[in-house]
């Protein structure tokens, strides 16, 4: 992942801090609530999931079914906390975190996450980003809210304004997008030679006869053990993400895509050759953009076709077919996403604390420079010993 880098901005004249919105009226009918029991996203998840639905910026991860079930295999028990906005009773804002033992709090996810953010009713955005800046309990010097991997334009973004207190902004991971239209289209937008190999790529897929066959909802659980399967037999003589081959990352795959899958988030697609399973793919889909999120392939593929080429046009067919402007390559910039001349973009990492006390947040915010310092002096030697490893 790319380590995270300062956002660069002229330095500006000293002004008088941002006066903080009125405080809420009884006429106004605004309440917060702070919930810690652990079961509170099941609990709400009705609720939770009608909120993301009327919030543009909602992705699959903020939906109840993605933060349940990742609670429910990564979460310390007691130290959940779900804030809540309403607004004569309906739910208009909300934020699932997570309290550390240093008083810092972080959302959901973790390394699992693309996109981090919290839910805001389109209908009075402002008003409810006001109203949970207000209420985040930040009030101790050593408290702080760390949010990572947000998206330009988030809702995140709008609380993060309204925050009267310390706040930093600093660059994350780089993301890549396309823009979601037939596969001939995205051809044209290629350079001469780089359009006329993908061309040739997939008439070999065509001639190849690997046929993809979309999972029915009820079959998509047991098809995202196939998936992992799959996965570990194509990084087994590679270096593999260690969290993919846990017991609890299976049984949080499991879980939240298939609740995602119910609620048409996420579509799955087994990949055939000679009725022998030999891929599986799982696209995340929200009305902003469809997601490439994980997928396996058996490796003995890799010496007949070109693997991405073929997960990537059957997402791009579903992206399409489903009207979603955009097809997100997620966080990376890895060489098989590079050939298609996708769209850059860097997520944001948003840092608040209280007003007039530097505490941990200042701590943290130099730890993240000088960490974000350090990385490219160790990216050399870090690639090197991985490469020497590989060689045994």
């Amino acid at each position: 992942m790319t380590a995270p880098q300062p956002i660069r901005e002229p330095t500006p004249a000293p002004r008088p801090p941002a006066p903080r919105p009125p405080a809420p009226t009884a006429a106004a009918g605004w309440t917060t609530e702070l919930h810690r029991a652990d079961d509170t996203l099941t609990r709400l998840a009705a609720e939770w999931d009608a909120l993301a639905a009327r919030c543009r910026t909602a992705t699959p991860f903020q939906s109840a079914a993605w933060q349940a079930s990742w609670w429910r295999a990564y979460g310390r028990p007691g130290r959940l906390r779900v804030l809540l906005v309403r607004r004569d009773g309906e739910l208009v804002a909300a934020a699932a975190l997570a309290a550390g033992r240093t008083g810092t709090l972080t959302a959901l996810g973790g390394q699992l996450i693309d996109f981090t953010d919290v839910l805001l009713d389109d209908s009075c955005a402002a008003e409810a980003a006001a109203e949970l800046a207000r209420a985040l309990p930040l009030r101790r010097p050593w408290q702080a809210l760390d949010l990572r991997e947000v998206r330009p334009g988030s809702a995140a973004h709008q609380v993060y304004a309204c925050w009267a207190g310390r706040r930093h902004q600093l660059l994350d991971s780089v993301c890549q997008h396309l823009p979601a239209v037939p596969m001939e289209q995205l051809l044209a937008r290629l350079p001469g030679r780089t359009a006329q190999r993908s061309r040739a790529k997939q008439r070999k897929l065509l001639e190849a006869g690997v046929v993809a066959r979309r999972v029915p909802v009820d079959q998509v659980e047991a098809a995202m053990g196939d998936l992992l399967w799959l996965h570990a037999l194509q990084w087994e003589s590679r270096t593999v993400t260690a969290e993919h081959v846990s017991e609890r990352f299976a049984a949080h795959l499991r879980e939240s895509t298939a609740g995602l899958a119910r609620h048409g988030q996420a579509v799955v697609y087994r990949y055939y050759l000679d009725e022998e399973l030999v891929a599986v793919d799982l696209l995340l889909l929200c009305p902003s953009f469809a997601g490439l999120y994980l997928y396996g392939a058996h490796p003995r593929l890799r010496e007949r076709i070109d693997i991405a080429g073929l997960l990537f046009g059957t997402s791009l067919e579903e992206t399409v077919r489903a009207g979603i402007p955009e097809l997100s390559l997620m966080r990376g910039e890895e060489p098989y996403k590079e050939r298609w001349r996708p769209e850059h973009e860097r997520n944001h990492r948003l840092l608040l604390g209280p007003a007039h006390l530097a505490g941990v947040l200042s701590l943290r915010l130099a730890l993240v420079r000088a960490r974000a310092a350090a990385v490219p002096h160790l990216r050399g030697p870090v690639t090197r010993l991985r490469a020497l490893a590989g060689r045994r």
